[in-house]
């Protein structure tokens, strides 16, 4: 198991100004960091990775679908072509930093909306571009994990079975799932209950508490969530992803309203003790 801590704390694009930010979390404790990849080129995410090697840290990264110019569903073919490529670019700056699993809602822009659920027609076309995906990132050495969301940011994937079922449909040995505790309490009938069933499809997870603020302060049953993962044989990332209100264009996309901790240095510390103890005593 690897301990992360996503940077969209406090940054969608990480530059010099944040590199302080990556030594204090390997002295807290952590194997690695997330890092967003929503700008940027080749040569911005090589010196990225090169400060978190020099840090002793490994990392992750995560990245969404900005437009429907680059959307994997749209009937345009143009668009998923556009998608291919937007994809293609984050596996290029993943690959650049030396990151292991590139996350996220791979598959349509945040918070668009058609009134039904995916459609089979999407499914076949979504799948087609993830592919091709697949095949960019196996040769990156990249393993490529699409985090299912609740039905408020999207409507294509929102739960374990929905995911499952899309990544049996891709077939491709270098694309999983990415389970998100905020998304499955909200979800899931049963949020534990469908981790060991589906334990060989997830590749990545997100630690996050169920008002997206510190890990453990609200009812998310991490207990049951670590047992599940370590009894079922997960041995990848548990990643902390939490937000607040410093960053007003993501506070407003995550619907943060009120400040959800006292500082940020706390969710990061106290988050890593806490999943530390929690992991532990699930063994």
């Amino acid at each position: 198991m690897k301990t992360g801590f996503d940077m969209l704390l406090w940054t969608t694009h990480v530059t010099e100004e944040d590199f302080p930010m990556l030594e204090k979390i390997k002295q807290v404790g952590y194997d690695g960091v997330e890092i967003p990849i929503f700008a940027g080129d080749v040569e911005h995410f090589e010196k990225v990775g090169k400060v978190i090697k020099d840090n002793g840290l490994a990392c992750a990264s995560v990245t969404v679908i900005p437009d429907e110019e680059h959307n994997p569903i749209s009937a345009d073919a143009k668009n998923r072509e556009g998608a291919v490529q937007h994809l293609k670019w984050a596996i290029d700056c993943s690959a650049a930093m030396g990151s292991e699993v590139l996350c996220g809602p791979l598959y349509q822009p945040l918070g668009v909306f058609t009134g039904v659920g995916a459609t089979e027609e999407e499914k076949q076309r979504a799948a087609e571009v993830h592919r091709q995906a697949g095949d960019l990132a196996k040769k990156a050495n990249l393993v490529l994990a699409l985090e299912y969301l609740n039905r408020f940011e999207a409507y294509f994937l929102n739960t374990m079975a929905d995911a499952v079922d899309y990544v049996k449909r891709v077939d491709h040995p270098n694309v999983g799932v990415h389970y998100d505790t905020f998304h499955a309490n909200i979800e899931e009938k049963d949020p534990i209950g469908c981790i060991s069933p589906n334990i060989d499809f997830i590749k990545h997870v997100h630690i996050s508490e169920n008002d997206r603020g510190t890990p453990g302060k609200g009812h998310i049953d991490f207990s049951g969530t670590f047992k599940a993962l370590r009894s079922s044989g997960y041995d990848d990332w548990l990643v902390i992803e939490a937000f607040g209100r410093a960053l007003p264009d993501l506070a407003a996309a995550t619907k943060i309203w009120r400040d959800l901790f006292p500082d940020s240095d706390g969710v990061y510390t106290e988050g890593l003790q806490f999943v530390q103890e929690q992991w532990k005593a699930a063994g």
